[in-house]
């Protein structure tokens, strides 16, 4: 059978004589097929070039035929334009086409118009769909692959019909992306609306009702300090972030920082470049953190995981950092009273080893995510991904109000800390919002703690402010 494809402009008027030709070759041909590419002229140079550049022909003008070769292994086999598909058709079938220039004119009119009705009706069906867009920065960080199929568990978004996932990863390989977007597609996910890709920052969080940014990767460079470089990287990166967010994000969107490095100062610098957005609506993870700290009680406690509950982080995640268990609970716990499923005792009265928790905890819980790492040789994606989807899950309302969470949040001078800084403090989550739990007590020790951890926050935005300094 000879497979055909006829691509070309609406308005070409050579397009309409060789569509003709081509319905006359099909009618009485029983083994001639063609398949047509009508294109809007806006549409079509662009089409041409790339069409081209994959096959590697040279053509210029519309229309485009070329037969295809694939029964037979082969690439299609370009013929040209409506001359050297004529020239074809007589030589092989002895057909001609004798259509007047007011009929090409005539046609190469009613399939712009017909063109045209069609791509409004495209925009229309298209604008009754609503998806919710949710876009996830870094891509191609371990974290992204875990979380993706979480994001479309039952509970993490569900009043949302549809969802459109925007992969970005700036500078890197186009191809993996894409390879994650292929198996993305390939989970047929029920309210999976579009997975698309981005490697560069001309279309970032256009439209975005959520935003989880993940760990950078930098390329090393020599020459120069080391932190001072990743501080200067970060700086300009979160920065162009946080304008972009600004410029073209919902101004309802929700943006998770997540990860290990300078997650404080990376929430800070979009909310400085961000100023349309309401800052409660930035937030840093210190979830991964909280986890782990519940995780090495419950091994001292011998009860799971789930059974220790409003454990709290403060000051820097990524840093110094104070992990307080004044509110801490466990269930389930084998002591001297025992009570209903919905029992619970204080985490710091069923803990009596005091040195303990005073040493070994606190280097456990620090050294949790590299010990992880060294075991499994890859990063603590899963943990990570854990985190995010806890946290989404609270904004999407479906976690209680007497939960607690451990956010990096702006601090507005709640329990005397210093204004202006991005700090982890406990919230808790209602209808859809967060509010800092107001009733923690900080006593002079822990105070103490928190001022060095906001002496070190401000170091980091001071480092950040001198290196775009030396950079301009």
């Amino acid at each position: 059978m000879a497979k055909f494809v006829l691509a070309g402009k609406a308005n070409c008027p050579y397009f309409a004589k060789a569509e003709l030709l081509a319905d006359l070759l099909q009618r009485s041909l029983p083994k001639f097929s063609i398949h047509k590419l009508c294109m809007h002229p806006n549409e079509w140079q662009q089409w041409l070039e790339t069409t081209c550049k994959e096959n590697g022909w040279q053509h210029e003008h519309s229309p485009m035929i070329w037969r295809e070769l694939i029964n037979r292994g082969g690439k299609g086999m370009l013929l040209g334009g409506f001359s050297d598909f004529l020239e074809h058709v007589q030589a092989y079938y002895g057909i001609t086409s004798d259509m007047t220039t007011e009929l090409m004119m005539k046609i190469a009119t009613e399939n712009l118009l017909t063109r045209e009705l069609c791509m409004k009706e495209e925009v229309y069906h298209q604008s009754l769909i609503k998806p919710l867009h949710i876009w996830i920065s870094s891509a191609l960080n371990p974290t992204c692959y875990i979380l993706i199929p979480q994001l479309f568990a039952p509970g993490v978004f569900r009043d949302a019909p549809t969802i459109s996932l925007h992969l970005l990863d700036v500078g890197a390989i186009e191809e993996d992306l894409q390879g994650v977007r292929m198996e993305t597609e390939d989970l047929a996910l029920p309210q999976l609306h579009k997975v698309t890709v981005y490697t560069e920052l001309d279309q970032a969080f256009q439209q975005a009702h959520f935003i989880i940014l993940l760990d950078d990767s930098w390329p090393e460079c020599g020459g120069e300090d080391e932190e001072e470089s990743k501080v200067r990287k970060v700086s300009e990166r979160y920065q162009q972030y946080g304008r972009l967010i600004d410029e073209r994000a919902h101004k309802n969107v929700a943006v998770i920082v997540a990860g290990n490095t300078l997650v404080n100062l990376k929430c800070s610098l979009l909310l400085e470049n961000a100023p349309s957005v309401d800052s409660g609506h930035f937030v840093g993870m210190a979830t991964q953190l909280e986890y782990e700290a519940r995780a090495h009680i419950a091994q001292k406690l011998s009860v799971k995981t789930a059974d220790v509950t409003d454990v709290i982080v403060w000051g820097n995640i990524s840093g110094s950092s104070h992990v307080d268990l004044q509110r801490a609970k466990v269930f389930q716990y084998e002591g001297a009273i025992w009570g209903p499923l919905d029992f619970s005792q204080p985490v710091l009265k069923m803990i009596y080893d005091r040195k303990w928790l005073q040493t070994d905890f606190l280097n456990l819980v620090s050294s949790q995510r590299a010990t992880v790492a060294s075991k499994s040789q890859r990063a603590t994606a899963i943990s990570a991904t854990n985190g995010i989807i806890a946290v989404l899950k609270a904004w999407n309302c479906n976690s209680s109000a007497e939960e607690v969470f451990s956010l990096g949040i702006l601090s507005t001078g709640q329990y005397n800390l210093p204004a202006g800084v991005v700090f982890s403090m406990p919230v808790s989550f209602q209808d859809g919002r967060w509010s800092v739990l107001s009733d923690v007590i900080i006593g002079d020790e822990m105070r103490a703690k928190l001022q060095i951890a906001a002496d070190q926050l401000r170091e980091e935005k001071d480092l950040a402010s001198r290196t775009r300094k030396d950079t301009a």
